[in-house]
């Protein structure tokens, strides 16, 4: 167990799989389970056991990519509002230890609104995941806004998470190395710059001017976002863009996790550009170790009191647990 730094430790990009939405995924047919899969499909021991040994008091669950996003619209619908009551009646039964962030079916953008409201009212859930494209359409296209209008109504983030490219970029940027480097196209590179691109178009799209309580999050500490925002920000502002103040709607806008990312100089990086108080601890289990994670931050050279923001304090005010 680790030391304690802080009274309530929460992770809040930390996976499931529900069985009935995952047989749904592409390529899933007749696959074996790798150890990761399994993990994945582990709700209770062996997750509250690692939960336990690196001190973490609550994950807040989430499905794992592609969620519904790659469905056709009627199995979306479908498939989510399923997903979303079985995670309900676990969450229900064990309200101390989990929380949830609900899955969408974005390619029924009106129906994926109703079900963020549905999953807020009804178990409590703390917003909602979407994971990448939505069949190639990305989330800042106005045919989405209807979520981001529900999610201020009901006073809840959307966390952004990455999902593999948009097949033509994988074959115009990665196709060359994908073989011999297979996580080129994943976490090493092709996530982030996808969730990167979409978290600068959420920006760019005038969302936040039509919902300025908007609040959305990014994992792995800001898909590379925090180390380009002084750049960005400069150059947006050159003659022959449009006026945009990019580093204030981010910093004002945007929450950190430090999913996946644990790198001190990308922290001091994140804490320098938007403040402790924007930056939550996260593993993104079963992907990376919670053990690794806790010690990680355990040992980082910040103050006891960022240290217990970023710990849970910033999470338990931003999801209100």
């Amino acid at each position: 167990m680790i030391d304690r730094v802080a009274p309530f430790v929460v992770t809040l990009e930390e996976h499931y799989w529900d069985r009935d939405l995952v047989a749904h995924f592409p390529g899933r047919e007749g696959k074996r389970l790798s150890e990761v899969e399994r993990r994945l499909l582990d709700m209770t021991e062996l997750r509250l056991q690692e939960m336990d040994a690196a001190g973490i008091d609550m994950q807040v669950l989430s499905h794992g990519a592609p969620g519904t996003q790659k469905l056709e619209a009627e199995a979306a619908v479908r498939l989510a509002r399923q997903t979303n009551d079985r995670l309900g009646e676990f969450i229900a039964a064990n309200p101390r230890r989990f929380s949830a962030f609900a899955v969408l079916p974005t390619p029924d953008p009106k129906a994926a609104a109703d079900e963020l409201e549905r999953t807020v009212r009804q178990f409590g859930f703390k917003g909602a995941m979407v994971h990448g494209l939505t069949n190639g359409h990305f989330i800042d296209e106005e045919r989405f806004w209807p979520v981001f209008e529900r999610a201020v109504a009901c006073d809840v983030p959307i966390y952004l998470h990455p999902s593999f490219p948009h097949p033509a970029v994988i074959e115009a940027y990665y196709r060359d190395y994908a073989a011999q480097f297979p996580e080129l196209v994943g976490p090493a590179l092709g996530f982030t710059v996808e969730a990167m691109t979409q978290g600068i178009r959420m920006v760019l799209s005038g969302v936040f001017d039509k919902y300025p309580a908007l609040k959305v999050i990014l994992g792995h500490l800001g898909e590379g976002i925090p180390f380009l925002l002084g750049r960005i920000d400069e150059t947006l502002s050159r003659p022959g863009n449009r006026g945009c103040s990019f580093r204030a709607a981010f910093c004002e806008h945007f929450y950190l996790t430090t999913s996946g990312n644990f790198s001190t100089n990308a922290l001091v990086c994140s804490m320098m550009e938007l403040g402790a108080d924007r930056i939550m601890f996260s593993i993104d289990w079963p992907f990376a170790s919670n053990m690794a994670g806790a010690d990680w931050l355990k040992n980082a050279p910040i103050s006891p009191e960022d240290k217990a923001k970023i710990f849970g304090g910033n999470a338990r005010r931003l999801l209100r647990l």
